[in-house]
């Protein structure tokens, strides 16, 4: 009977929830239209704290029975009803214990990692150093990378991303995409090449690697015969290596401030934790 009810629910909010006018378990008595549209709008716009990386509307909507979606809801609609602004709500929302616990959640304990010599972009003296272990045949990684670069453009001054080699061996091909870009990387190149892989992941091969490494102006005859000679293939390994001992076991992986990240590269997600991070180092 209580599934029965569950699933009644569902279907009686099974709409799009970018346009629901109601939410599962929302009481919205006694809100004028204006503080009925502030706030759906709000709910569809700020993430929902628990591990599925919807947003709230979104989460409320799919999952029902999820309880950090109805609690954050409940907040939002409480405050939006006492005349509170978006931005207060917004706020209000993301310093919640419940929005705390579950960041704190996300982010695992220090571990240790080398990044000296390591491809990288940002400042040298970040505060905020993230580590990513990826590979050039995962799509995953492709969207990740994507979704990284946002992080950084929020972060010009805070923010450092640094590379790291774990190429799968279900990706024929991972192992000398890996060597290539740091081939790239002994020449100045490593984020055109790098760029260049991840735009066309599912055309990686030796051929298409030599063509991409003409285009970025890559000295051929070096690159050429740092491939041949497998001059970076013991750096790979000991990359992967490391990733294993960090804890990786698939990509990709990221660190923040060497301690292991539990959730996709989502830049909303990301941010308020990396603002947690800049305070303590501020301290």
């Amino acid at each position: 009977m209580r599934f029965l009810l569950l699933l009644a629910a569902t279907l009686a909010f099974a709409q799009d929830w970018q346009t629901a006018t109601e939410l599962p378990a929302l009481d919205l008595t006694g809100f004028t239209p204006a503080q009925k549209t502030a706030l759906l709008k709000l709910l569809r716009t700020e993430g929902c704290s628990c591990p599925c990386n919807m947003r709230i509307a979104e989460c409320r909507v799919k999952d029902p029975g999820c309880g950090d979606s109805r609690t954050l809801a409940s907040i939002a609609a409480q405050e939006i009803k006492a005349g509170k602004k978006p931005e207060q709500v917004m706020a209000t929302l993301r310093t919640s214990d419940l929005a705390k616990a579950r960041r704190a959640a996300l982010l695992g304990e220090p571990v240790a990692l080398k990044t000296a010599g390591a491809p990288s972009r940002g400042p040298e003296k970040a505060r905020v150093t993230i580590v990513e272990f990826s590979d050039f045949q995962c799509p995953y990684c492709r969207v990740a990378a994507m979704q990284a670069y946002k992080v950084l453009a929020m972060f010009p001054n805070d923010v450092r991303l640094v590379f790291k080699q774990f190429p799968l061996d279900s990706h024929s091909e991972a192992e000398l995409a890996a060597q290539a870009s740091l081939a790239a990387h002994a020449q100045g190149k490593f984020w055109q090449l790098h760029d260049r892989m991840f735009a066309n992941a599912r055309q990686i091969n030796r051929n298409n690697i030599m063509l991409w490494a003409k285009e970025i102006g890559l000295d051929m005859v070096r690159f050429s015969g740092d491939l041949q000679s497998g001059r970076y293939k013991k750096q790979v390994a000991a990359e992967t290596l490391e990733g294993v001992a960090a804890g990786v076991s698939g990509t990709p992986t990221f660190f923040i401030n060497n301690k292991v990240y539990r959730a996709m590269m989502d830049p909303e997600v990301l941010k308020p934790l990396i603002e947690e991070e800049l305070k303590k180092t501020a301290q």
